[in-house]
């Protein structure tokens, strides 16, 4: 191995996170290492954290995300929660703001473990998420799988939160649909220039969804933050739920508050399994001690 930084696998929900601390260098974490890390039977995840210094007032840490297939993504809820345990086990600190792509975030460490990450403000604009073609209403789009007279599903809401998202409401059990077929189709639509997340939503009540998801650059995942953030702001406003919602993904619950301030918090878990080191030029890693 050549030169290497710390690494923590850790998931939230069961997305599997793997943060990597590039704290100290100006190099990045390739694509090609992303993609060798993504095809380890230990290191597999959903997305990479990769920690960055950063010289810019009020902010601690620049993080860079990246996918299994080594593509950059703008916004990760799981993984910001993830980050936040890492670093307020390290530092003791509770409270922390980070840049992304998908602009300026703040988290929080509360005292029963759970953190809570300010995804920002959602944009309802065609333009903003991206669309290729003008929608005044993205509440619902035009957009369907299966046969005009009979679609499996159709008539999505788009919005972005800090990624492109598109939830397709459902009235039978989430279980019930073939999303491993239907997300690549609907991920690489050319409605979505930028591809998007596909998932799939239930409403239980008005507290409480139901989420799978399709993840862009990912596939199939367990828990996707931004899209149960995605799915809890499109519920409320499409009047299917009030303004703050517990959205059940296949890895637990998220709280998802969709404030007055426009200002989306999404609540959850973070858990460490191991750590290590890795070249972050290769993937090539090593633990820190046996991995049961």
């Amino acid at each position: 191995m050549g030169s290497t930084v710390p690494f923590a696998k850790m998931n939230g929900l069961g997305n599997d996170i793997v943060v990597i601390d590039m704290r100290g260098r100006r190099d990045i974490v390739t694509p090609e290492a992303a993609i060798t890390l993504a095809a380890g039977s230990r290191t597999g995840f959903d997305q990479i954290m990769a920690i960055h210094d950063i010289d810019l007032d009020g902010v601690d840490y620049r993080i860079d995300i990246l996918n299994r297939d080594g593509s950059r993504a703008q916004a990760c809820g799981n993984g910001t929660r993830c980050v936040v345990q890492a670093l307020a086990s390290e530092t003791g600190r509770k409270s922390f703001t980070f840049k992304t792509l998908a602009g300026i975030l703040t988290a929080e460490e509360h005292a029963d473990g759970t953190i809570s990450v300010d995804m920002g403000r959602p944009e309802f604009a065609w333009d903003k998420i991206p669309l290729a073609e003008e929608f005044h209403d993205t509440t619902r789009i035009e957009l369907q799988i299966g046969p005009i007279e009979a679609p499996v599903l159709h008539s999505p809401s788009v919005m972005s939160i800090g990624n492109p998202h598109a939830i397709f409401w459902v009235k039978q059990d989430v279980w019930s649909y073939d999303l491993e077929r239907f997300g690549p189709l609907l991920e690489n639509h050319p409605i979505f220039p930028e591809r998007a997340n596909i998932s799939i939503a239930r409403v239980i009540d008005d507290k409480t969804l139901d989420l799978r998801t399709w993840e862009r650059g990912v596939g199939l995942t367990r828990a996707c933050g931004s899209a149960a953030c995605a799915a809890g702001v499109c519920a409320a406003r499409t009047a299917r739920t009030g303004r703050t919602v517990t959205v059940n993904v296949p890895g637990g619950p998220l709280l998802i508050e969709w404030r007055a301030d426009n200002h989306v918090i999404m609540t959850g878990p973070a858990e460490w399994e191991f750590s290590g080191q890795v070249d972050p030029l290769t993937g090539d890693w090593q633990a820190d001690e046996v991995v049961a």
